[in-house]
């Protein structure tokens, strides 16, 4: 031990002082172990599994928004299909709307079209008996003229006959 101590004089080494220091290091570091070392591990704990939740959470957010985005395109896809079905009613409610009214069109200008021949055809019967009674008249009258007498109602009428024949003919 005399070499020890020779040594550790030499170095400038106090036995007592380093046992002193060792021991008030051991006291620092059981008071820290106990009351820092615990806490710090526990609140990195705490933060890995935050984290780790945080993960999880991120992960369920990709899957819930993948999944919103296929709703979505979903949607889309049916308004899509819904607006084009919308729109083929749509041309097909124009086009019978159409036709509808092109036949009534039609029926009102065929409607027009028999009014005019049936009073065309009443005003061809009415001037072609007033021309009938005008030719029996002028008949008449330029026989009376040519025979040179008046001429009793019976050789008139007969006369008008025979003259409304011969215009029917």
């Amino acid at each position: 031990m005399d070499t020890a101590n020779s040594v550790g004089e030499t170095f400038g080494i106090n036995f007592w002082g380093f046992a002193a220091q060792a021991f008030s290091f051991s006291i620092v570091c059981a008071v820290l172990y106990r009351y820092a070392y615990h806490p710090i591990l526990k609140v990195l704990e705490d933060r890995r599994m935050m984290v780790e939740r945080s993960f999880k959470e991120a992960a369920d957010v990709k899957v819930h928004v993948a999944d919103a985005e296929r709703r979505a395109s979903e949607i889309v896809s049916q308004a899509s299909s819904g607006a084009h079905k919308l729109v083929e009613e749509a041309k097909l409610a124009a086009q019978e709307f159409q036709d509808r009214q092109l036949r009534e069109a039609k029926a009102e200008a065929e409607a027009i079209v028999a009014k005019a021949r049936e009073e065309a055809k009443r005003d061809y019967d009415r001037m072609l008996g007033e021309l009938r009674n005008e030719l029996a008249r002028l008949v008449v009258d330029t026989t009376a003229k040519v025979v040179g007498r008046v001429l009793t109602e019976d050789d008139q009428r007969s006369l008008s006959e025979a003259a409304t024949r011969e215009i029917a003919a």
